[in-house]
């Protein structure tokens, strides 16, 4: 099945907000309803009957077509940067920025807050790894260090026992961190090996 996400075909909308349906919000511009997904802190926010801008993510699959809706152009930014973490899709990203305001996600990514990531409803323990290695230093916050978070350890590179002791303190088992490890470039800097062993590309 083919996969195409577009951009900038459709950047932004101004209309009425016309309806609410179950965790849709339908925005009527100039008489068409346009049926927008929004995290949890947009739906509350948007009120029927209020003009609104939101800033547009289109999703097209082969039998679906998918509007995400953004009230503030910083949050669109989020959820396309959790877009760009392996085994993250719209809805999941969707799913992230609603555990909190766009702020409270941020904050979370940048402290390796992994419980308020994994509340994000279908996000398990390794993908909420995985968005903290790739975005703790893309978020615009102060990360943490990942080195005394137990995540990796502190030394530039990794010994392949130390990258193990890395990955085991994320949770695997000293046979699935060797096996994530085994195809992983031994050169290359630390924090580019745990992502390579957390996401499979390798």
């Amino acid at each position: 099945m083919s996969v195409c996400h577009t951009t900038n075909m459709i950047a932004t909308l101004t209309g009425t907000v016309a309806e609410k349906i179950s965790d849709v919000v339908v925005l009527n511009v100039q008489g068409v309803g346009y049926g927008l997904l929004v995290t949890n802190e947009d739906f509350s926010g948007l009120r029927i009957g209020e003009q609104a801008k939101v800033y547009i993510y289109e999703h097209v699959r082969e039998q679906a077509y998918d509007l995400f809706g953004f009230v503030r152009l910083e949050t669109k930014q989020l959820f396309e940067q959790l877009l760009g973490v392996n085994g993250v899709g719209p809805k999941m990203a969707l799913s992230v920025l609603s555990t909190g305001n766009a702020a409270e996600v941020r904050s979370a990514i940048a402290g390796g807050d992994l419980k308020f990531i994994q509340a994000a409803q279908g996000v398990g323990k390794r993908v909420a790894e995985r968005i903290v290695v790739d975005l703790k230093d893309k978020v615009g916050l102060a990360s943490v260090d990942l080195a005394s978070s137990g995540i990796l350890q502190s030394d530039t590179f990794l010994k392949q026992d130390e990258a193990v002791e890395a990955l085991m303190a994320l949770g695997y088992s000293a046979q699935d961190a060797n096996t994530a490890l085994q195809r992983v470039d031994t050169s290359l800097p630390s924090e580019e090996r745990i992502k390579l062993a957390l996401s499979g590309n390798f």
